[in-house]
């Protein structure tokens, strides 16, 4: 088997009519149907010419048969226009395509359909004409390649002339020659890519970016150029790719310009040179090597490509210029690990051993090198190829092999496409399209073509993986994963959707995004290459969250809100384990992925070892908090310091949670015992600041009575602080000592007030908590700060029902001394022990049940508290059953819940049955209420919940399906509610009015 097809060069065929130089007849695949197209076109009108020329030239024929028979897109235009033909065929190949060239140049129309249709036709002989010239083996690479990219320029050309002068026509634009408006015009397009190397293929797009300097453009006093050059652009797109009956003229791309997604068709010179200066990427140098100014006001054009020459080419080859180069080469790598290449179906373009591996060869080391080296500043391949051998970077035999393969590959990808005129690089898949592709090569095999392909395939790879040979290999496991450009790589998309992604394109999409520098953590290089870097072990860590989607974009948001991302994309790098835990937070726990966000140090924590061992006892709490507020320097930055400790600590509470080292039913207290650790060792900040002012009351004590939730030790991560500060002062103590001397009363409620403000007013490091003080006597109407005497007093014989109830979980967090705390706990005890009349505290307790669910009921199962049968419902139960009962016996007292449920079960007067049906509802809905206060920002709808909550959830039950999870609540908050109508009455809930 041959390895390469019977073609003569195109250079030694002379300068002859193309009929006079066909040295290629490729075989057909259906020689029948061949025959029957060419009979068609032999009985056209003009078929007597076609006829006299297959006469004069008998190898006419065969090359018809099997050019027809093979490329139904050339075949359509051939036998569409039969005298089209002959003189493609009849005309020197060179001198037809320099007319054509020159017509689309100095095309002229009275209005936009007749330029459309003008270039269209052009268009398709210019097609024609190579199609021919490259099958008959007449026109080499570079004379079809540069002949696309010429009539591009001149079509180009012709339509920006044309959008001028009617833009000029309704008095907006004031051209210096109206021949030719785009001299001086100040708008610019550049080719890039393929068209800016002069190396299009058939059915290439052609990419453009398009700028306009402002105050050069000769805009009349009406107009305004920003707004006049993005519509002109967008008039200019349409009449090059609109398809209309006479097909289109270029597919054209606007997205290689700076920031696509966030930037105007057309961009000013200066918009451009700041993106490019602040934010231009690795992967825009090397598309940049390519532009060219080709057609509207050229020499601006140059004179802008001369300003970003230094964004181009560093100046001297230092490590970070390599960085750079092999930053572009970890996002563009091709996975290795297959043992052979298959041909069908294979990218000619992309795939391993393709073209974008050939150009790629070239383009990192005119990088490295050109900015020493002017001579390697090419647009080329072919001409830098050359280059690197004359410079001495690669040796003879690369640069030939690598241009012998390129030729090669560049010929297949023109062959796939002229079988449809399609924008792909795929070969076919089936037999019979491969053996199209093989025999307009050529060929006379598949299994010769087969051969020949994989050998250049071979060739490129060896020396494309010789490049970098001694870099490591980077998630070469996982695929492809190229974020560069404006395509996306199929290969790239494929590997995404493997990993658990099931939106791919929106994937990849939010990946590009990050390297535009929107954000501020991705807008120094350093920041978008640690990022890059990240790109595999950050993608598989978010896949596997089962919720690969959402956990994306929560992390994209999470980037969003970043002030700065150096440090922690170095940080991540260098902690696996952490951005695995980061992954979780960003698929499991939005709102503690907002706190991460809003707070990137509360990351710092967990790279302690202890993060792993046991949850930090209280006296572990005290000790780091002692540690970090002996640091401040002054009062405001102990506030700060209180805060970072608590967001650390309630965020590694929350991760320990999603992580499953410490159990839903443990955070509660963990949450508890961190604030009230927090209050505790604050409030001597506190006192010491009043009393910089105010002084002190002689003898004066206090101390903070925790309710609610902290009492009961059942917080949340979204729980308020209800506290009650109580003092007493000596009889004798009129006021406090101080500059500013206040009144006992008044001093302490000062006290009280700027505890608060500690607590829960925003600095620049947040707030702490939420903190309620309406739990006092008399609520908001009484004062702040409660005097014992008076606080024993009204608990005596002005407390309402529901104020023994919310007591009953009531206990001292912090005061002056053990004394005055023993004291507190005393007479809470004889408060909550007195006697009561069993049947008026049920009525009390149904009462507020009943007006509590007449302006909070709900029906929603996920309503844990308030929802009939909910945490509210035994909360109410255990509190009425320790009052009615704590006369007999203090033993059932407890502040917690579970814990008065548990006394009320041992001292006999809650049935065990009953007990543990309560306990069982309790402790799932404190796992539940936990999973969901920590991961779910505001009302928790299961619909819209990322699996990841979903998961949390039912782990956290211990159940196996959402749906079962949901039945096993309703069915328990009906018990719920059975058990407590059955001991306190039926809840009667009045209807509105």
């Amino acid at each position: 088997m041959t390895d390469k097809p019977a073609t003569a060069s195109p250079a030694e065929n002379g300068k002859g009519c193309l009929l006079d130089r066909l040295s290629v007849c490729p075989k057909p695949v259906d020689e029948g149907r061949g025959q029957l197209f060419l009979k068609d076109a032999t009985e056209a009108a003009e078929g007597a010419e076609l006829k006299a020329l297959m006469v004069k030239e008998p190898r006419l024929e065969p090359f018809l048969t099997g050019f027809l028979s093979n490329s139904a897109y050339l075949r359509d235009l051939a036998v569409r226009d039969v005298k089209r033909l002959v003189g493609a065929l009849a005309a020197v190949p060179e001198e037809r395509i320099a007319g054509l060239i020159s017509s689309a140049r100095t095309a002229r129309a009275a209005d936009e359909a007749g330029i459309m249709r003008d270039l269209r036709v052009l268009k398709q002989d210019l097609a024609l004409t190579l199609g021919l010239g490259d099958i008959a083996g007449a026109l080499t690479l570079d004379q079809v390649t540069g002949a696309l990219a010429d009539f591009a320029d001149a079509a180009l050309t012709a339509t920006v002339r044309f959008c001028l002068a009617d833009l000029a026509a309704k008095g907006k634009f004031e051209p210096q020659d109206p021949e030719q408006p785009e001299v001086g015009s100040g708008l610019i397009l550049l080719a890039m890519g393929k068209h800016g190397a002069r190396e299009l293929n058939y059915s290439s797009d052609i990419d453009l970016i398009v700028l306009y300097d402002g105050e050069k453009a000769p805009m009349s006093a009406k107009a305004e150029a920003p707004v006049e050059f993005v519509r002109l652009t967008r008039r200019m797109v349409k009449i090059m790719q609109d398809r209309t009956a006479d097909g289109y003229v270029f597919r054209t791309d606007l997205r290689l310009r700076p920031d696509p997604g966030a930037t105007p068709l057309a961009m000013s010179v200066s918009g451009a040179l700041s993106y490019y200066e602040a934010l231009g990427q690795n992967w825009e140098r090397a598309a940049l090597i390519k532009a060219r100014p080709c057609a509207g006001d050229i020499p601006a054009g140059e004179a802008f490509l001369k300003e970003i020459v230094p964004f181009i080419w560093r100046k001297y080859l230092d490590f970070a210029a390599i960085a750079d180069v092999q930053s572009i080469k970890r996002q563009i790598h091709m996975h290795k690990g297959h043992a052979k290449i298959a041909v069908a179906g294979h990218n000619v373009k992309l795939g391993r051993g393709g073209i974008r591996e050939v150009e790629f060869f070239v383009q990192t080391q005119q990088l490295i090198a050109g900015g020493r080296n002017p001579a390697l500043r090419g647009r080329r391949t072919l001409d830098m190829l050359d280059g690197l051998l004359d410079a001495g970077w690669i040796a003879v035999d690369a640069r030939d092999e690598l241009n012998e393969a390129y030729v090669f590959l560049r010929a297949v990808e023109h062959r796939i496409q002229m079988l449809n005129d399609e924008q792909t690089q795929l070969l076919p898949k089936e037999e019979e399209g491969l053996c199209r592709v093989a025999y307009l090569m050529g060929f006379d095999s598949l299994e010769a073509f087969e051969d020949a392909f994989l050998c250049r395939l071979k060739r490129v790879q060896k020396h494309y993986a010789g490049l970098f040979e001694d870099e490591p290999e980077l998630a070469s496991e996982l695929g492809n994963l190229v974020f560069t450009g404006d395509d996306h790589d199929p290969d790239t998309l494929e590997t995404l959707s493997r990993l658990g992604y099931k939106q791919p394109s929106d994937a990849a999409n939010i990946i590009k995004s990050w390297h535009f520098g929107r954000y501020a953590a991705t807008r120094s290089t350093k920041a978008r290459e640690r990022l890059t870097e990240l790109h595999p072990v950050l993608l598989s860590a978010l896949a596997a969250t089962d919720n690969a989607d959402a956990a994306l974009r929560s992390f994209d948001s999470f980037l969003a809100k970043l002030p700065a991302g150096v440090q922690l994309f170095s940080l991540l790098r260098s902690n696996p384990e952490l951005l695995n835990l980061l992954a979780t937070v960003m698929g499991a726990a939005p709102r503690m992925a907002e706190t991460v966000s809003r707070r990137i140090h509360v990351l710092d924590s967990v790279l302690d070892p202890a993060f792993f061992g046991a949850m930090p006892s209280a006296a572990e709490f005290r000790t780091g908090l002692d540690r970090t507020l002996a640091q401040a320097r002054f009062y405001e930055e102990a506030l700060d310091r209180a805060r970072i400790f608590a967001q650390e600590q309630q965020f590694l509470i929350g991760l320990r949670l999603i992580s499953d080292t410490l159990s839903a039913d443990r955070v509660g207290h963990a949450l508890a015992r961190l604030a009230e650790v927090v209050v505790e060792r604050l409030l001597p900040w506190v006192e010491a600041h009043v009393a910089e002012s105010h002084g002190r009351v002689e003898g004066g004590e206090y101390a903070l009575l925790a309710m609610g939730k902290l009492g009961g030790r059942e917080m949340t991560a979204a729980s308020d602080l209800d506290l009650i500060l109580l003092y007493d002062a000596p009889e004798d103590a009129q006021q406090s000592d101080g500059k500013r001397p206040l009144s006992v009363a008044q001093y302490y409620a000062r006290l009280t007030q700027r505890l608060v403000t500690a607590l829960s007013a925003p600095t620049a490091e947040g707030a702490l908590y939420e903190v309620d003080f309406r739990l006092r006597p008399s609520g908001n109407a009484g004062p702040l700060a409660t005097n014992l005497a008076g606080f024993i007093d009204y608990q005596k014989k002005e407390a309402w029902t529901w104020e023994h109830m919310a007591l009953t979980r009531a206990r001292v967090i912090a005061s002056s001394s053990e004394g005055f705390s023993q004291t507190i706990q005393s007479h809470l005890c004889e408060t909550l022990s007195a006697l009561r009349e069993r049947p008026k505290l049920a009525d009390d307790v149904r009462s507020m049940r009943a007006r509590i669910e007449k302006e909070k009921g709900t029906k929603d199962v996920w309503d844990l508290k308030q929802v009939a049968g909910g945490l509210v419902d035994i909360e109410f139960l255990a509190q009425f059953l320790q009052l009615v009962h704590a006369s007999q016996t203090t033993d059932v007292l407890a502040q917690g819940t579970e814990g008065a449920l548990i006394n009320l079960r041992d001292a006999g007067v809650l049935d065990p049955g009953i007990a543990d049906q309560l306990l069982h509802a309790l402790r799932l809905y404190h796992r539940l209420t936990q999973v969901l206060r920590m991961a779910v920002p505001g009302k928790f709808k299961a619909a819209d919940a990322p699996r990841g909550v979903i998961d949390l959830l039912l782990h956290a039950a211990g159940s196996p399906e959402f749906s079962r999870l949901e039945a096993e609540l309703a069915e328990i908050q009906a018990g719920v509610r059975e058990q407590f109508e059955a001991i306190v009455g039926k809840v009667e809930v009045a209807e509105q009015a």
